[in-house]
């Protein structure tokens, strides 16, 4: 399909990965308009994209196919309600906003069709996770450009609404996780006697074929795990640690609270 002209609503760290992301993909800078609030970010973005740049969201949206709403979730009611008057229904609103239900967009836009998008920030290198449900009022042809969009930088998975804030809780804040398992061995390889710069270079390249094995494997992470854990060697003395230390629900407990966050934004958006 054609590309269709898109609208980024806050160009902070998510909305300037997508901006960047979708000029690496082939869309033209003309094609683009990005709405941001400081005047320095303005010129900061017009140099590195090439795009049309403003601090004024109507000025943003008008003429756009794909409105993407890259705020935080307490500034969702205002965008939406200084937009409201020049959105039409020949457009498609994709929210990046964590936790914010499709209601809330719908109630603020009657009839424009709403995608929902959970996006990661791997997609600044185009190794995105998007999960994403639609709207009632989302067709087909909708549903075509806000995957063309968001499969700009990564891979995309429809799913139900109601399975978002898990997804949050998992992909979107699951870069955080791997990161800080990173510090913890790149910690613990200097306390073992490793230099700094061989500890990141381990880390890192472990860390990074790791995920590379996992997702081109047609096996589990179970079994990928069980083929490094040979009985009585170092993996297996590795796993024992980290069994009695609760690993397993470390990860449950931190999956949950982010989760439950989510929808605690979600609901205070649809209060306001």
């Amino acid at each position: 399909m054609k590309r269709p002209t898109v609208a980024i609503l806050g160009a902070g760290s998510m909305g300037e990965i997508f901006a960047h992301g979708l000029l690496r993909a082939g869309w033209d800078p003309e094609d683009l308009s990005l709405a941001v609030r400081r005047p320095e970010r303005v010129r900061e973005l017009e140099f590195t994209t090439g795009a049309k740049v403003t601090r004024s969201l109507v000025d943003a949206v008008q003429g756009r196919e794909v409105l993407v709403i890259a705020v935080k979730p307490k500034d969702v009611p205002t965008v939406l309600a200084e937009i409201r008057d020049v959105v039409t229904t020949d457009q498609v609103v994709v929210s990046l906003a964590a936790g914010v239900p499709v209601a809330v967009f719908e109630a603020a836009l009657p009839g424009v069709p709403v995608v929902r998008a959970m996006p990661n920030t791997p997609s600044a290198v185009d190794l995105g996770m998007t999960a994403y449900t639609v709207g009632s009022a989302a067709g087909a042809s909708h549903t075509e450009k806000a995957e063309a969009v968001l499969g700009a930088v990564g891979a995309t998975l429809e799913l139900a609404e109601d399975l978002l804030d898990t997804v949050t809780a998992v992909s979107g804040t699951g870069p955080a996780y791997v990161f800080l398992l990173a510090e913890a061995l790149i910690e613990a390889a200097i306390r073992e006697g490793l230099p700094h710069h061989a500890a990141e270079k381990l880390v890192h390249e472990t860390v990074r074929g790791a995920g590379e094995l996992l997702a081109a494997s047609e096996k589990s992470a179970f079994r990928l795990r069980g083929e490094v854990t040979s009985p009585g060697g170092t993996t297996a003395a590795a796993m024992h640690v980290l069994d009695n230390g609760g690993f397993r629900s470390l990860v449950e407990d931190a999956v949950r609270a982010a989760a439950e966050r989510s929808r605690e934004l979600g609901k205070r958006a649809s209060e306001r």
